[in-house]
């Protein structure tokens, strides 16, 4: 009853949407919402600025795309500043039509995918409101009935741009049926919808010998002729085709450069001037972005082509890249695998975090800069500081590989893989170690790759497990460290207490003999070292720590374990250093005693509750990290 009752609100929110009235009337809502007759372009700039926008790390996150699409955020930054934000404002990018170039599976498709369901939408609310003629096959703007003598007058009065003609079967209507009196003609509101056909279509090349232009650009009713005496009576025609009907919204053309070039030459001066030929008709007005999406090894076969020339110059070709994060290529995955119905299998963490590392280290380029290797870049691109380097020296990495991205691993070949690891699993949950294992099975698997391309993958697969070594590690290693916790923070209060003294030139009290000791060096080096800290960075490391402790105690804040993100880890470290013993008996021994056991079930309970961890594979870890220190 409840969801019938929500059918009952839905049907009622469709009749409060729709609106129909006369040109009088569309003329008072111009007067008070003039954005509704803007163009296509601007209308979809504004579809992806009304979602909102996050500066982050320097760069414009449009949160339009954040669910769908990842690590993508400089790319879609270019796209939005550099393609919609002008076009919007009517500069002559507009007249270009938008080619996405990249590698297969990289977020081409569903990038125009998700514009398409965005203008659905977007058209139902206010902000996106559309009006068209009443009984218009291309649902054209209303405004366009305004004589082009009296169009400055009314751009002035009502502050909006007019631009386009009407379309051959709106301009008989208003003939025939109005008798010219463009204030009556019928208007109503336009619902975008791919479905209906109305202001969304799809182009897909076909056999060029089957594939008629009529698909583009509508066709004649042969039965009609006979009735209404002329191939030129626009009742004759069908203005079906999808430059037709996309009209006020947008049009995609998939694998555009595969297409027969008779398709193509209707795009010149559509692109350019705003208009295409159709039948015996003048000049067909129609304001739609044109959106086409292709591969690298197209495009350059297209561009050699000295035919294209004219085409080519009427092209923004915006690359669209692999993501190179391995944090957002994680994202990727668990969006897809949650699109299926595996509910009942357990994705072990840090399953989806080594297939992603493989992924990402087959799509960088290696660096000319000194100490600089793969890995060390991987991490800077995600967002660590690696030794050496910091996030400053992104944008000149960068800079020296343009292209990165437009190679490597793609995220099907790992899902497939993924896919194939979930449905052989016969404990309803895979860990790390099965994702890596079925990586390479399927590279055993590839008959399309060589020798050399093989052997490298398999290294990444190599290294992607080394990272999970130590993952496993430091996972075991704070499940360890919680069960010390008390330890942690009395190690913790002792290097404040000596880092204090030190940065003071102060002594140190003995708190059982009151005797004045100098800082103990030792023991802050010992703690230093574990996160890299060099003996020459030691005293600024122990003044940032000294000034966020400063920083706490005006805020009248306590200064916890947890409140330096590094000294947190180093003290982890260092107290994972000392039990390092324990772990390894605890971990690895077949027959625990009393207090062994009690150990391991609290590190389990910890994994489980705090981690993500199930059972299985909490044991499972524990047993590999076991053998690891055992080595």
């Amino acid at each position: 009853m409840d969801f019938l009752r929500r059918l009952e609100e839905y049907r009622s929110l469709e009749k409060q949407l729709a609106w129909e009235g006369t040109f009088q009337d569309y003329v008072e809502i111009i007067k008070e919402r003039s954005y509704v007759s803007q163009l296509a372009h601007a209308r979809i700039y504004d579809m992806i600025k009304a979602a909102g926008v996050d500066e982050k790390e320097s760069v414009k996150q449009y949160k339009f795309f954040s669910d769908e699409l990842f690590g993508l955020d400089r790319t879609l930054e270019k796209l939005v500043e550099e393609y919609f934000h002008p076009a919007a404002r009517r500069l002559d990018v507009r007249k270009r039509i938008l080619l996405l170039m990249g590698p297969v599976s990289g977020g081409k498709s569903t990038l125009v995918a998700m514009l398409k369901r965005g203008l659905e939408k977007f058209s139902r609310t206010d902000e996106g409101a559309v009006y068209g003629i009443k009984g218009c096959p291309m649902h054209e703007e209303p405004l366009h009935l305004i004589p082009k003598d009296l169009r400055l007058e009314f751009q002035e009065l009502y502050d909006v741009y007019i631009e386009g003609e009407l379309c051959p079967s709106c301009r008989m209507m208003l003939e025939e049926e109005y008798g010219g009196n463009i204030e009556n003609v019928a208007v109503e509101r336009v619902f975008l919808s791919e479905d209906n056909r109305v202001g969304v279509g799809t182009f897909t090349p076909s056999d060029p010998k089957s594939q008629d232009i009529a698909d583009l650009t509508g066709s004649m009713d042969f039965s009609t002729i006979t009735e209404y005496g002329s191939e030129s009576d626009p009742r004759a025609y069908r203005f079906d085709g999808e430059l037709n009907i996309s009209n006020r919204g947008l049009m995609e053309f998939q694998e555009m450069l595969k297409c027969d070039e008779k398709f193509l030459w209707n795009l010149l001066s559509l692109s350019q001037e705003g208009n295409f030929k159709a039948g015996r008709f003048a000049l067909i007005y129609a304001d739609e972005m044109i959106v086409a999406h292709t591969n690298e090894n197209e495009y350059k076969s297209f561009i050699s082509n000295k035919k294209n020339e004219a085409l080519q110059s009427r092209i923004i070709v915006m690359k669209i890249p692999y993501n190179l994060k391995v944090s957002d290529e994680v994202k990727i995955y668990d969006k897809l695998i949650k699109q299926s119905d595996l509910r009942d299998i357990h994705i072990a963490p840090h399953a989806l975090r080594v297939a992603s590392i493989f992924s990402v280290l087959s799509r960088l380029k290696e660096s000319k800069k000194q100490g600089m290797d793969l890995v060390k870049k991987m991490k800077l691109y995600d967002g660590e500081d690696v030794e050496g380097f910091k996030q400053k020296d992104l944008h000149e990495l960068q800079v020296e590989a343009i292209d990165e991205g437009m190679s490597g691993v793609d995220p099907r070949y790992v899902i497939n893989r993924l896919s194939s690891a979930l449905i052989r699993t016969q404990t309803l949950c895979i860990n790390p170690l099965d994702v890596l294992r079925a990586l390479k099975e399927g590279l055993d698997q590839h008959p399309s790759i060589t020798k050399e391309e093989r052997d490298r993958l398999l290294n990444f697969i190599s290294v992607a497990r080394k990272e999970y070594d130590e993952m496993a590690k430091r996972e075991v290693q704070k499940a360890f460290v919680y069960s010390y916790e008390e330890s942690a923070k009395v190690l913790f209060e002792n290097y404040l207490d000596n880092v204090e003294a030190f940065c003071n030139s102060a002594k140190i009290k003995d708190p059982i003999t009151d005797e004045e000791l100098d800082p103990d060096e030792k023991l802050m080096r010992s703690i230093e070292e574990q996160i890299g800290v060099p003996e020459s960075a030691k005293k600024a490391f122990r003044e940032e720590i000294l000034i966020r402790l400063s920083s706490y105690a005006r805020k009248n804040k306590r200064f916890h374990y947890n409140s330096h993100e590094r000294l947190r880890e180093a003290i982890e470290k260092k107290l994972f250093a000392d039990l390092k013993d324990v772990v390894r008996i605890t971990t690895s021994t077949k027959t625990p005693d009393v207090e062994q056991l009690k150990r391991i079930n609290q590190v389990s309970a910890r994994l489980i509750e705090e981690h993500g961890y199930c059972p299985n594979c909490a044991n499972e870890l524990l047993r590999y990290v076991g053998s690891l220190l055992n080595r």
